[in-house]
């Protein structure tokens, strides 16, 4: 990524000199398949006589204009274009050519296998607008945005203002003139354009206005969007937030747009969100997947206000974003939907990021320092979002839920259309709850690392309680002991359910903190810390109320609770405090009995985390075949249709490893194996084809055949996933080929490779490409997007390896390259961390 890079001190710099207005960005997209034409119109204020510069990444700059005085065009150079003799008023002019990509970053375009039908959008954050038109790029330079698109005639053309009547020039093409934006960042600015296929509603806003709303998607796949109920959960959404917020939705209409090959979930381009076409199903999903569908759509609706409306000032306060639309859309979905069981799914699946990422050597602060774009790119974690919501949901409760609301309408009314810092929200917050948040702040938002609790019981022989504490410790680099706002729940057994028979809710501060109230309460079968989920900490189990979760698990009642137990049970393991072996018995002898869908889906994703990696080598090889066939046993003994069944399925086919396992994956997907229930729809055939090519029973002629009958940008994506599983030599070093040496593998197809050629299944053919990986790390980080480099660093290294070479040869790699790019090595340094704890596992399992 050659002269791409921004630091802060550079934005700051050209803060202090310019004022940004206004943009006139005219583009015409009928230039060919590569490039399209890009003319930007600047007006901004300076300081007279400074210098400066803007931002562009472009194939060609034709010419550069500032105040009616030509700029020689080799002043665009390394993704700049410098700017000198600035007047207090100027006008800059850029004409360029500029690339679509098929990276997810940037103009992406996409041509839909299926019909050949050509489909672009924009993907800006964080730094790629000028990847589409020249651009001060830093979220504090706001301006009004006014985009002229030609394009073709039949195309629908999208973007941040209501779509105007196109002007048809009678060749095929037309022109889009897009009425000015209000005053936003170019992050949030957005295109999307092509033969998308649209339905439209409205809504009536709390300010009385009328919001047209439009639902978008491919024509191949629009048969499968459920847009009524997109529909739905958008009004639901609307009417929490603005009665919530005191706040009216800020822009003129609202239009969703499900679009190709996405890198992320969804995107919160004002007025204009993207989201990824894992949203539209056109085969069977879980639960899980639904229900973060409707999260997802809350979340990106919060951003409108968080993030859109107020904005950061610098990345450093991205959390000011992610951590409340995160925080907001968990608690809109469970108050305002019918996913009541909301915040159950935020422990079960955000908490357990957020605590594995706090973990990891790069963990850093809610609020974080961020020097420069490269920075924030790998800022985009399970801190930005999963801690930072985490730790807003306990300030609500310690604060009260009102008083949090009112101070974020205040913030709202006071910073609309600005942009803002931490100390601006505090402020808001402390005038309306009346506590001095400032050491708050301190300890949860600007320190790193997670807290541990632990019981602490002393039994009478009675069997009450005579003294009941609550230990807190802190990792040795990251010493910070926090106040927590906690429940403690007691659970007895009562005839078939573990049920909860009391329970307190205290603050928590200091090393221990003695309970008073619970001396003299009979000991409970389970003790609970942070019962109801209020607080940001990994817990533990005494030892009489772990062996009650192992062999009761599933008998407790309340889903929040399993989740918390889940959770304390799978910490244990990753911290090497218990064995895992013992975790794939919980898991084997519990799951089958839960019920919620996000629950199963991580639990059975760290279940066979824990057989491919954690246990102890020499038992390695029965626990994938005990959890093979567990997992199957369950799928079988699931409800005929049911969520589980499916989860069940498709965990046994990415699980399956002897030859027995794989064969009756083979009969599964042939038919001659039916469940009860469960159809083989295409993603699932896949899912099962994926499974049998990393067993070695089908082979590229196989996986071509299947492509043919289900030549989809999906099929292609799975297509590639198993050719990359495929266990022989040959094909390993063909699928790294296709990664590393070429580049024309649009992004989700790179994603879906990766992901195949390091199938746990075929763990013993990725030796040989250990110093290929460490070899190509720097060249990758140079010479590819950031987006595109993080999925073959990540995606390629073969953890599934979990020895000791492995993790020498990356500490000699870091060793060696410590003057490599700061976020270069912070992704080397995570696949590091994930190894070297799962040796530590591995050890602890080896001594039972």
């Amino acid at each position: 990524m050659p002269g791409e890079n921004l630091t802060r001190i550079e934005a700051q710099e050209r803060r202090a000199v310019v004022e940004t207005q206004s943009y006139e960005v005219v583009l015409d997209l009928t230039s060919g398949p590569e490039i399209f034409r890009s003319t930007t119109t600047v007006r901004f204020t300076a300081t007279p006589g400074a210098a400066t510069f803007i931002d562009l990444i472009a194939r060609d700059v034709h010419s550069i204009t500032l105040n009616g005085r030509d700029i020689d065009v080799a002043a665009f150079a390394d993704s700049r274009i410098a700017l000198d003799e600035l007047a207090s008023e100027n006008v800059l002019v850029v004409d360029a050519d500029c690339l679509y990509t098929n990276t997810g970053e940037g103009l992406h375009r996409f041509v839909d296998p299926v019909d050949d039908e050509v489909y672009l959008y924009s993907q800006f954050e964080v730094p790629d607008s000028r990847r589409m038109f020249a651009v001060f790029e830093q979220p504090d330079l706001k301006a009004t945005f006014q985009f002229t698109v030609t394009a073709p005639e039949p195309w629908k053309v999208v973007s941040n203002s209501p779509t105007p009547e196109p002007k048809k020039h009678g060749d095929g093409r037309a022109t889009w003139s897009f009425a000015p934006t209000p005053r936003i960042s170019s992050y949030i600015t957005a295109l999307v354009a092509g033969p998308y296929e649209a339905t439209f509603s409205e809504l009536t806003s709390a300010s009385g206005r009328v919001v047209p709303l439009g639902v978008y998607a491919r024509k191949s796949l629009w048969q499968f969007l459920d847009a009524d109920y997109v529909f739905e959960k958008t009004r639901q959404g609307f009417a929490y937030f603005e009665d919530k917020f005191k706040v009216p939705y800020p822009f003129e209409k609202y239009d969703q747009l499900f679009v190709p090959e996405f890198n992320a979930g969804a995107m919160e381009n004002a007025g204009a969100v993207t989201f990824t076409e894992t949203y539209v199903f056109r085969s069977k999903v879980t639960d899980a997947v639904k229900e973060r569908r409707v999260v997802t759509i809350l979340h990106e609706l919060a951003h409108m206000w968080f993030g859109d409306l107020v904005t950061m000032k610098w990345w450093n306060d991205l959390w000011l974003n992610e951590s409340f639309a995160e925080w907001a859309s968990t608690i809109a979905t469970a108050e305002a939907t019918e996913w009541t069981e909301a915040w159950t799914t935020f422990n079960a699946m955000e908490k357990t990021w957020a605590y594995r990422q706090d973990q990891l050597p790069s963990t850093h602060p809610v609020v974080a320092q961020i020097n420069d774009l490269e920075d924030v790119q790998v800022n985009f974690d399970g801190i930005t979002y999963a801690k930072g919501g985490s730790v807003l949901k306990q300030l609500a409760a310690w604060v009260g839920i009102e008083q949090f609301f009112a101070g974020v309408s205040a913030y709202f009314q006071k910073h609309a259309w600005g942009n803002t810092e931490l100390g601006d929200l505090l402020v808001e917050l402390e005038a309306t709850s009346g506590r001095e948040l400032s050491v708050w702040s301190k300890k949860w938002l600007e320190t790193a690392g997670v807290n541990t609790l632990t019981p602490a019981v002393d039994e009478a022989s009675d069997g009450t309680i005579s003294k009941f504490s609550i230990i807190q410790t802190a990792p040795a680099d990251y010493p910070t002991i926090r106040p927590h706002r906690l429940g403690v729940g007691f659970y007895d057994l009562q005839g078939d359910q573990l049920v909860r028979v009391h329970r307190i809710e205290l603050d928590v501060d200091g090393d221990r903190t003695d309970v008073a109230e619970l001396v003299g309460v009979r000991r409970p079968d389970l003790i609970l810390l942070n019962d109801e989920d209020l607080a940001y900490a990994k817990i533990r189990l005494d030892d009489r109320s772990l062996a009650t979760a192992i062999a009761h698990l599933s008998k407790i009642s309340d889903p929040l609770a399993r989740s918390l137990v889940w959770g304390a049970a799978w910490d244990q393991t990753r911290d090497a405090e218990s064995a895992a072996s013992d975790y794939i018995d919980l898991v084997l002898g519990n799951i089958g009995a839960e019920t919620e869908s996000t629950t199963v889906r991580t639990t059975l994703g760290q279940l066979q985390l824990t057989a491919n990696s954690y246990v102890a080598p020499g038992k390695r090889a029965q626990s994938r075949v005990r959890v093979a066939d567990g997992l199957w046993a369950l799928a079988q003994e699931a409800t005929p249709g049911s969520d589980s069944q499916l989860q069940f399925v498709t965990a046994f086919a990415s699980a399956a490893s002897t030859p027995e396992q794989v064969e009756t994956v083979r009969a599964l997907r042939a038919g001659e194996i039916a469940l009860d229930g469960l159809e083989i729809d295409a993603d699932l055939s896949w899912a099962l084809m994926v499974s049998l090519a990393a067993g070695g029973v089908v082979n590229a002629a196989d996986i071509d055949e299947a492509l043919a009958a289900d030549n989809t940008a999906k099929g292609g994506e799975f297509a590639a996933q198993a050719k990359a599983a495929l266990p022989d030599a040959a094909a390993k070093q063909a699928a790294w080929s296709s990664l590393v040496d070429r580049t024309d593998l649009p992004n989700t197809v790179v994603r879906s490779a990766a992901g195949g050629f390091t199938h746990p299944a075929t763990v013993d053919l990725l030796e040989p490409f250990v110093p290929a990986y460490f070899d190509m790390l720097l060249p990758i980080w140079e010479n590819r997007t950031y987006q595109i480099a993080s999925y073959l660093i990540v995606g390629l290294y073969p953890a599934p390896l979990a020895n000791v070479a492995l993790r020498d040869a990356t500490r000699t790699w870091l060793a060696e390259n410590a003057d490599a790019p700061a976020a270069l090595r912070r992704l080397v340094a995570e696949n590091l961390a994930g190894v070297e704890r799962a040796l530590s596992v591995q050890e602890r399992d080896s001594q039972d």
